[in-house]
């Protein structure tokens, strides 16, 4: 687009300069015809060559300025394109391009209040279910209880019966108290793997409680470390984000590492969590085997899910890979200034809101 407009300017100045040139021939041949007389050549091609570049450097200042205007337009359409709906084009009175300057501004203007409402909406959403989901979560835990009961608490129960006997089945029989003592191993090893799996069941709720810094801090080396995986941690967030923010971009991360786990083949993983002023960023990328963009099945690898959560607050998700280099997520969330009339506790009272519920 640049190169294009460049080019234009350049152009209209050869343009002008041949147009120049050539309206001066006709002149001269025209005093020379109507006035029976000849004016000097060299005067003339002087005046020719002044007037021409005279003209021309008119044309490349008219056309430099116009390349500035279009640049400015262009600038701006970036800054949509990048999710910084804030970006404003300087508009001056009188100018060509002020009445288009004044209909983008207006339209950037639109679009930024029409994705901050939706962010807001879907951030109520998100409250929403999470709070709805209290029932469900207590009955989970309920049935969590029911299987310690019956499955660990009874291990437990039959390890220290056994072990209780054992001192005394040793003095009377140390044949069968080697079978009871290898029984004992076998319970302890069948008691750990079930204690993890119930364990394992309860890692969505890291988030409760603490910030996202906070959880990922605990949670991302831990599930690193038990996966083989070398991970590296930077987060580069300045603000406090929003509790809905918060819980959208956990679950986006643990649905990528779980696909790094499943599907990658990776030996590490670096996770990044920025914030540029204008977005909210993150991206999770391993040195896996990666996979050709055709691949991706509708609803495969996790995006849709990943892209549903990040479009609920007005962002977007994409996966970024090839084949041999491995794979990369991006997410980013459009981040905007609170209005003048919006009160600053608005994120507070919906934290109490959602105490209370509870």
């Amino acid at each position: 687009m640049v190169r294009k407009v460049r080019t234009s300017k350049w152009a209209s100045s050869i343009y002008t300069g041949l147009a120049t040139i050539v309206l001066m021939f006709v002149l001269y041949y025209a005093v020379v015809v109507f006035t029976d007389s000849t004016p000097n050549l060299e005067v003339w091609g002087t005046w020719t060559a002044s007037l021409t570049v005279l003209q021309m450097a008119i044309a490349y200042q008219i056309g430099q300025r116009t390349q500035r205007k279009i640049d400015q337009l262009q600038l701006a359409l970036k800054h949509a394109s990048a999710g910084n709906w804030g970006y404003r084009l300087p508009e001056e009175e009188g100018d060509a391009f002020s009445g288009v300057y004044r209909e983008v501004n207006a339209m950037m203007g639109q679009l930024e209040s029409r994705i901050k409402l939706l962010q807001r909406m879907g951030e109520k959403e998100a409250l929403e279910e999470m709070i709805s989901t209290e029932d469900a979560v207590l009955e989970e835990r309920k049935r969590l209880a029911r299987d310690l009961h019956d499955t660990v608490s009874q291990q437990l129960f039959a390890l220290h019966m056994s072990a209780s006997s054992l001192p005394k089945l040793l003095e009377r029989d140390a044949k069968h108290a080697q079978q009871v003592m290898e029984q004992l191993i076998a319970m302890s090893s069948t008691a750990q793997k079930q204690m993890r799996g119930l364990i394992a069941q309860l890692r969505p709720m890291e988030l409760q409680g603490k910030t996202l810094e906070e959880a990922l801090n605990r949670w991302f080396p831990d599930y690193c470390r038990q996966n083989g995986l070398q991970g590296t941690l930077d987060i580069q967030v300045g603000e406090r984000i929003s509790e809905a923010k918060e819980h959208q971009l956990f679950l986006i991360i643990q649905e990528a590492m779980a696909n790094v786990v499943k599907h990658a083949e990776a030996q590490s993983v670096r996770l990044l969590l920025g914030d540029t002023g204008a977005q909210i960023t993150l991206s999770v990328e391993d040195d896996g085997l990666g996979f050709k963009g055709g691949q991706v099945r509708p609803g495969g690898y996790g995006l849709s899910t990943m892209r549903e959560r990040a479009q609920k607050l007005g962002g977007d998700a994409e996966i970024v890979t090839k084949p041999g280099s491995g794979t990369r997520v991006r997410v980013w969330l459009p981040k905007f200034a609170p209005e003048p009339d919006e009160p600053r506790g608005t994120e507070e009272e919906d934290k109490e809101q959602g105490a209370g519920a509870k």
